[in-house]
């Protein structure tokens, strides 16, 4: 869909504003009524209930395109179009209300057209008809894509419809619409939604309706996730969670695998599967791994890539993603790396724009701010802070230690790199993590002690918070200090739990009276799970890719939200956190310039240093 659009470049068919206009606004399945003296009156008229809002619209004022808003009042696609088709016109109306009115006639009659009718009714449509700006501020829809919005809210407000199409919102049901289009013209399709737009359910909604079986591989733990969803939204479907050595699946099946399961077991690639969807699909952006070879070489029609995180290091995550869905699109990874390499220098704009040209029918990516307005706002809080003495002088000396016994080069010099950053890490987190043992944990780390604080008054307040950290022995740390001050066991989900375990945690935090805090592994936890019990998300230590940070906010700040989310990072001064903060904004740029996600190696960048620059780089950091 988002192929079909048009740079706005509304021309001469646009009218005034005095008589009463109507556009359709395609991700939102609704009609704005607009200009003539009073909207509201217009649509009210009608038996419509409309809402009065400010719509954007572009048209032209004295030779200028504008594009800022204008009363309008909004009504449902649906009712509107059975209003328009059992009345007619009267005077006042502009030339897309009158055209909206003639091609709502015929939707009704026929619901489903075929491509030449909705050809022959977009060429019916003034430019009026549609010029409602789309969520890029940029951009307009064009006459087909309008008509055939329409004509599917149509269709979805049938009691004929499946109840999942009717449980979507509007822009999840374009989604469902253009992965369902994708597989019958492609063969297959990425959708890279923002975390928390829910991607899973408008993979279901494409799944009911076709014969199976399908497969749906995951990470294990949102296993139980999927047959939660499936059982929701589709429960005609038969959810099974996959088995070594059971029976092979019935005709109508999902079957649910994680990856480790598609790495072992050679049945899962016997099957002639309909679908195969893969959720979180970053796990095979490594496309020499046997995990993604393995997805490579399932047979199946139509192929399904879910990913809120489309390019998480490097541009050739792009590549293994598209490598799986439409492995025509990019061709072979070398020609790839050559003709994109400019991406990976400072001059990325014509290559950037030649890969989302090449990439752009068979990726779909929203962000929350577009097509969500309803989720609530999200707060970011950065908590800049004062390292302890105990923290400057083992800063000190792990830096004097390293550098002073050098860091050698070729291969092992990037490895030596890594361990010296990974301690001056886990010195701002906590001295305990570098084993300076102290039965008294408080007093001893800035961000330590600054996010118990502030755990403290959340919990005061009846909130409830996520903790976020990468080390195992930090969360440890955190929930045996917890336990005593917040008054009660405080949970910490993490890699070594089975999944029965993990499952049992997220459940207890989601009820009512569940524990105010629940501490969290940053790769364990930070995909896949729906924690909106919680309005504040606490990231205790820094990862150097933001994306990876992102993802675990939002396991909060989803759909199912309805209280503003705030999310606290901690910066120690005058340590390395200081400088993986100002790597987190570069990153960000970088990503900007293709598919807003980051690209680059901020590790091995420090290791090319030689250990003079370095030190320079990690103390001017200070």
């Amino acid at each position: 869909m988002c192929a079909d659009r048009a740079r706005a470049a509304i021309q001469g068919d646009v009218v005034g504003i005095g008589s009463a206009q109507l556009s359709f606004l395609v991700e939102r399945e609704a009609f704005a009524w607009w200009g003539g003296t009073d909207p509201l009156a217009t649509a009210v008229g009608l038996g419509l209930d409309a809402s009065p809002e400010r719509v954007r619209l572009a048209r032209p004022e004295d030779g200028v395109m504008v594009t800022d808003p204008l009363p309008a009042a909004v009504s449902p696609a649906a009712p509107t179009v059975a209003a328009l088709a059992g009345t007619t016109p009267v005077e006042g109306w502009g030339c897309s209300a009158r055209a909206w009115r003639d091609l709502a006639v015929r939707l009704v009659a026929e619901p489903e057209p075929g491509p030449d009718e909705l050809d022959r009714l977009a060429a019916s449509l003034p430019v009026a008809a549609h010029a409602g700006v789309g969520s890029d501020g940029a951009s307009v829809w064009t006459a087909r894509v309008a008509v055939e919005a329409a004509a599917r809210a149509v269709r979805t407000a049938s009691p004929d419809a499946p109840e999942v199409w009717h449980r979507l919102r509007p822009y999840q049901r374009a989604g469902a619409h253009w992965l369902a289009e994708r597989l019958d013209t492609e063969g297959g399709a990425l959708l890279a939604d923002e975390m928390g737009l829910g991607k899973t359910v408008q993979a279901i909604a494409v799944l009911v309706g076709r014969p199976g079986p399908h497969l749906v591989v995951c990470p294990a733990s949102v296993v139980g996730s999927w047959g939660r969803e499936l059982a929701r939204f589709a429960p005609g479907l038969a959810a099974v969670e996959h088995v070594r050595g059971g029976p092979p699946p019935d005709p109508g099946a999902v079957v649910v695998a994680t990856y480790g399961q598609l790495r072992a077991d050679d049945r899962l690639s016997a099957v002639a599967w309909d679908v195969v969807v893969l959720d979180e699909a970053q796990q095979v952006k490594n496309p020499d791994t046997a995990t993604a070879r393995r997805a490579r070489a399932l047979s199946a029609r139509g192929r399904v890539a879910l990913t809120g995180t489309p390019v998480e290091n490097r541009l050739e995550d792009l590549w293994a993603l598209l490598a799986f869905t439409t492995p025509d699109v990019l061709g072979p990874r070398p020609a790839f790396r050559r003709r994109f390499a400019a991406l990976r220098s400072r001059g990325t704009g014509a290559a950037a724009e030649r890969l989302a040209a090449v990439v752009g029918p068979h990726l779909l990516r929203r962000r929350k701010a577009e097509v969500a307005a309803e989720l609530p706002a999200r707060l970011d809080l950065s908590h800049e802070l004062q390292p302890t003495t105990e923290q400057r002088r083992l800063h000190r000396t792990a830096l004097d230690d390293a550098l002073g016994r050098g860091l050698g080069g070729g291969r092992d010099r990037r490895g030596r790199v890594l361990a010296l950053l990974t301690r001056l890490k886990q010195i701002c987190v906590h001295p305990e993590l570098v084993g300076t043992s102290d039965d008294e944990l408080g007093g001893r780390s800035a961000s330590f002690d600054r996010l118990c604080e502030l755990l403290g008054e959340i919990t005061a307040n009846g909130e409830a918070a996520l903790v976020f950290t990468q080390y195992r022995q930090a969360g440890d740390l955190l929930a045996r200090h917890l336990t005593r001050t917040v008054g009660g066991p405080v949970p910490f989900l993490h890699g070594g739990l089975s999944r029965a375990a993990r499952e049992r945690i997220v459940a207890d935090f989601g009820a009512t009276d569940g524990p105010p805090v629940l501490l969290l592994s940053l790769r364990a936890a930070g995909t896949g799970l729906t924690l909106t019990r919680a309005t504040h998300v606490l990231h205790l230590d820094r990862w150097w890719n933001p994306a990876v940070e992102a993802q675990a906010s939002d396991r909060a700040h989803r759909i199912g939200q309805t209280r503003t989310v705030t999310v606290h990072t901690f910066t120690t001064r005058g340590t390395v956190e200081q400088l993986v903060a100002d790597l987190h904004r570069g990153k960000r740029d970088l990503a900007a310039a293709v598919l807003g996600e980051g690209d680059g190696d901020p590790v091995g960048a420090l290791a090319r240093l030689g250990d003079e620059e370095l030190r320079a780089v990690l103390e001017g950091s200070c």
